[in-house]
């Protein structure tokens, strides 16, 4: 069974029962001019509202997401299978998004000084226009919002096309922003097919373009953009590195690994999808690693104690299957799990491999789902030498009380995060973002915010 898009409509299936749940007919080709010519309509509005009034608009969105959380963590856990107390904590998330951008994000956009002699030089940030953000279902609210929220209070207007599996989640999401009172236009939905989306990149009324998702997805819509000459983030995969040294505090680091692999049922970008543990401690971690992984608990995901839900779709648990079934082949050692679960449902076993080596499927292909492959390190110098031996570079972490060593293996690292003692999160106080295949552009921060903003010289009397 898959779950993905039919000739002429988006379908849900409930991941957790194999139902199908809803289906949303595609828009027409003047339903996506309408949409469009909407989104042109609102930017001439926004872009001109006081940037003040933009952020009491993401204060009121903040407030509307905390009144409807319990609807909309419930669509998450019934369309993508996220257990139902991670969904309420993403839509926590999203309302402290909000609210931090509506108190920081002016002042990111406040004229800049130059060194020209006589402040007659400055730097303006203007909005572009209507932004097009082609979105994956894996955080249905949070994704689309750490790129809307800070596009948004820059003055741009924003298109969402979502994933085919959230688009329930999709439509809540534009309820909210209605309810708070944004103005027409500023934050649109289509429902299109991929020739859609290649329609909306390159018509004029999209001035740039934003895509996380797979590195196919990310190659074909990157090429699309700069064939129309557009301004283009891509957050791709990552097979994130988990570094755990012998000096480490070894409980800490294990908690850690657990939650980093295994929170959305390990269907994160930026997850801990390789632990590579020095030899002097990799024994014990490995125990204290597979104890804690049979203690999550696996089930319905609008239970309350679940830990981990069912796979987003069933032809991703398919591929996961495959990749895991490929590494038992290669020679990895299996200590739990490592096939699908029985009876009803999209679910996976809790799976840890032990000695992966960097010619196996798990090492070098990114395996996005419950599955945790640990790898030996003879010494830190080993430890950071695997974990760049990848095509990907999203994020990675150094458990260590080291703490100098841990900062200079940072500046070897090549991705885009480094999590000293703590894994990875995305935080709008801080940027996030990958290089190599796991893409390139910033989200978050005051780079989300400029991202996609002209950064304009205004030059009084240059002589």
């Amino acid at each position: 069974m898959t779950q993905v898009s039919s000739v002429t409509h988006a379908i849900s299936i409930n991941p957790a029962t194999g139902e199908q749940i809803g289906h949303y007919p595609f828009q027409s080709a003047s339903d996506l001019d309408a949409a469009l010519a909407r989104a042109a309509a609102g930017f001439s509005v926004w872009r001109r509202t006081p940037v003040e009034q933009r952020a009491r608009a993401l204060v009121v969105l903040a407030r509307t997401l905390r009144d409807n959380a319990a609807t909309m963590a419930n669509m998450i856990s019934v369309e993508m299978g996220k257990p139902v107390t991670q969904a309420r904590g993403e839509i926590e998330k999203c309302a402290q998004l909000c609210e931090w951008y509506a108190e920081h994000g002016p002042a990111m956009l406040t004229a800049e000084p130059t060194l020209v002699e006589g402040g007659k030089a400055r730097i303006e940030y203007r909005p572009l226009g209507s932004i097009l953000a082609v979105m994956p279902w894996n955080f249905p609210i949070w994704q689309v919002l750490r790129g809307a929220v800070p596009a948004l209070i820059a003055g741009n207007t924003y298109v969402l096309k979502h994933a085919p599996n959230v688009m329930g989640s999709a439509y809540l999401l534009r309820d909210a922003l209605q309810r708070a009172n944004f103005p027409e236009g500023v934050f649109e939905v289509i429902n299109v097919t991929p020739d859609g989306v290649s329609t909306a990149i390159a018509d004029p009324r999209i001035a740039a373009v934003t895509l996380t998702g797979s590195v196919r997805a990310g190659m074909a819509i990157g090429a699309q953009a700069g064939a129309a000459m557009k301004k283009c983030v891509l957050e791709l995969g990552g097979s994130d590195p988990f570094i755990v040294l012998n000096d480490a505090d070894l409980d800490e680091a294990v908690k850690a690994a657990v939650i980093g692999r295994y929170q959305n049922t390990g269907q994160v970008c930026a997850a801990a999808k390789r632990l590579i543990v020095e030899q002097g401690i990799v024994e014990e971690f490995t125990r204290k690693f597979v104890e804690a992984t049979r203690q999550l608990v696996v089930g319905d995901p609008l239970a309350a104690d679940t830990y981990i839900g069912p796979m987003a779709r069933f032809d991703l648990r398919d591929e996961l299957d495959q990749q895991v079934r490929d590494t038992l082949e290669e020679g990895a050692t299996l200590l739990l799990g490592g096939k699908k679960a029985e009876g009803p449902g999209n679910y996976y076993e809790p799976t840890v491999f032990a000695d992966v080596t960097d010619q196996m499927t798990s090492f070098k292909q990114e395996l996005f789902g419950p599955v945790a492959s640990i790898i030996t390190a003879r010494d830190a110098a080993h430890a950071l030498a695997l974990a760049n031996d990848s095509e990907f570079g999203l994020a990675s972490t150094i458990y260590t009380r080291n703490v100098e060593l841990a900062q200079q293996m940072a500046g070897e690292l090549e991705t885009g995060g480094v999590f000293i003692n703590g894994y990875c999160a995305s935080d709008p106080r801080v940027t996030f973002g990958g290089v190599k295949k796991s893409g390139f552009g910033r989200e978050l921060s005051h780079f989300g915010v400029r991202e996609f903003c002209n950064a304009q010289t205004v030059w009084l009397d240059r002589r």
